[in-house]
């Protein structure tokens, strides 16, 4: 028996991936956490699995339905949105698996801020403008950000913010962001990345708080903030560069120092 912590994806069911797919179809107990696991997922469980809405469940109760699977021999798919590598509340489960001596494994899943990249249509790491990608959130009301992850902090590096689970506090993002990023810095908001209900906003932070409020936003959403949404006239990637050595599978040949 095996607990399978799965990055169930952004939303779309062609999103997920072959092993993930796999494993839903295979698992004869599955735990979700309500609407954010879209229904087209679900539809691929065996027709006989148990099927256990986690959403308002506190985590001492999930631990014993797992811990029951566990004693039943009974794989349990446990979906989790997007990449559990990612607040995906997955330590805490697993912390106390292992205390219970259950065997889990993580299976990765398209995250958010990537489906969120393919909407808008962009790369993320642009050649001269902007290499480096910070994931982050706001302190709130279920965790508070440790000392120095404050969204001042990480602003003072100039690096592209994919910022999750901040929608409802658009206002506070923009004026914590400005100071560093200026109020003409580019700004996408995207909600239910990849799902027919998808939402896009593309502004700046001079105006992308009034746009999301207008548009109802307040969950599900990612905000990306950076100079890379922006960009034209860069030069072009030294990975296609005719001065880069090459062997002859195309590898970079390493310059000696």
């Amino acid at each position: 028996m095996t607990v399978y912590f799965i990055g169930a994806g952004p939303g779309a069911a062609d999103l997920l991936t072959l092993r993930a797919d796999r494993l839903i179809r295979s698992c004869p107990v599955c735990l979700y956490a309500g609407s954010i696991v879209p229904e087209e997922v679900l539809e691929n469980c065996p027709p006989d699995a148990e099927l256990i809405n986690t959403a308002r469940m506190p985590l001492d109760e999930i631990t014993r339905l797992l811990q029951k699977a566990h004693e039943e021999g009974k794989d349990v798919a446990r979906l989790q949105s997007g990449d559990p590598a990612v607040y995906s509340a997955l330590a805490e489960q697993a912390r106390r698996l292992v205390a219970l001596d259950i065997p889990y494994e993580i299976v990765p899943g398209v995250p958010s801020f990537a489906a969120a990249a393919a909407s808008l249509g962009h790369e993320l790491t642009v050649p001269t403008v902007g290499q480096t990608v910070i994931l982050t959130r706001v302190s709130g009301r279920a965790s508070a950000m440790p000392e120095g992850e404050d969204l001042d902090t990480l602003g003072k590096s100039g690096a592209t913010l994919c910022i999750h689970l901040a929608a409802h506090d658009i206002d506070r993002v923009v004026s914590e962001l400005v100071p560093n990023y200026g109020a003409d810095c580019p700004v996408a908001v995207v909600a239910f990345a990849s799902r027919p209900e998808e939402q896009i906003l593309r502004g700046t932070l001079n105006d992308i708080a009034s746009q999301v409020k207008e548009a109802g936003i307040s969950r599900t959403a990612m905000i990306i903030v950076g100079r890379v949404l922006g960009a034209e006239g860069f030069p072009d990637s030294y990975l296609y560069s005719d001065d880069r050595p090459r062997d002859e599978h195309g590898r970079t040949i390493p310059c000696a120092h």
